[in-house]
């Protein structure tokens, strides 16, 4: 019995490394659908004599809590949810480079940065809108190549950059009506989440080969 050296596969494409998702069709849908419930939620509030935008963040408030689940689903009418609409999408979509699994992941990390954020340093008022996730899926965008080490997605991120590069100054109080913490909080978690990813993709590729059987 002799033991061969094991050949190197030839190294495949890093996934970490990719631009658009694998299934483009099944991440239009997933994201379409998302957005449809936006928009069907809204529909709801303008009908009902309740008003649902009352379930998002009051700030330091027990009650308040659960907005952080609710808040991103809510919008301050019609005009408030076609302003994040385009963003939503795009980012969204893009986002899902890695698989529903990771953008999965990737939003509840957003999801709750945000929320929390919001929870402890929001102003007077009840905050609602999924700005805060868009902002979020945003700076996961464009931090993710440096984490990656990927050209490809650093090109993707300044063709973003160089577009919404300007919705970045949202971060910064201005706009008493906007929630700049919401804003804020969101890019800090995405690029928390893209930091996350890199760390499990890196210890996924360190990972040692299983041994060859004898």
């Amino acid at each position: 019995m002799s033991t061969l050296p094991i050949k190197p596969a030839d190294k495949p494409k890093a996934p970490a490394n990719r631009i658009v998702p694998p299934n483009p069709v099944q991440a239009a849908i997933v994201i379409g659908a998302f957005t449809a419930l936006l928009y069907l939620i809204e529909a709801v509030d303008a009908v009902l004599p309740a008003n649902l935008d009352n379930l998002g963040i009051q700030p330091r408030t027990l009650g308040g809590l659960d907005g952080i689940v609710w808040a991103p689903l809510l919008h301050h009418g019609w005009a408030h949810l076609f302003a994040n609409t385009l963003a939503i999408l795009v980012f969204g979509f893009l986002a899902m480079a890695n698989g529903i699994g990771q953008w999965v992941a990737v939003t509840i990390t957003v999801w709750l940065v945000s929320g929390i954020g919001v929870w402890l340093t929001g102003g007077v008022g009840v905050t609602v809108g999924a700005s805060g996730i868009a902002f979020g899926w945003l700076a996961f965008l464009l931090v993710r190549g440096l984490f990656n080490r990927s050209f490809g997605q650093l090109a993707v991120a300044v063709v973003l950059f160089l577009y919404w590069g300007s919705t970045l100054l949202g971060v910064l109080p201005g706009n008493p009506g906007v929630s700049w913490q919401g804003h804020l909080f969101g890019a800090l978690g995405g690029i928390l989440a893209a930091w996350l990813v890199s760390m499990a993709t890196r210890r996924a590729e360190a990972k040692p080969a299983a041994a060859a059987p004898l």
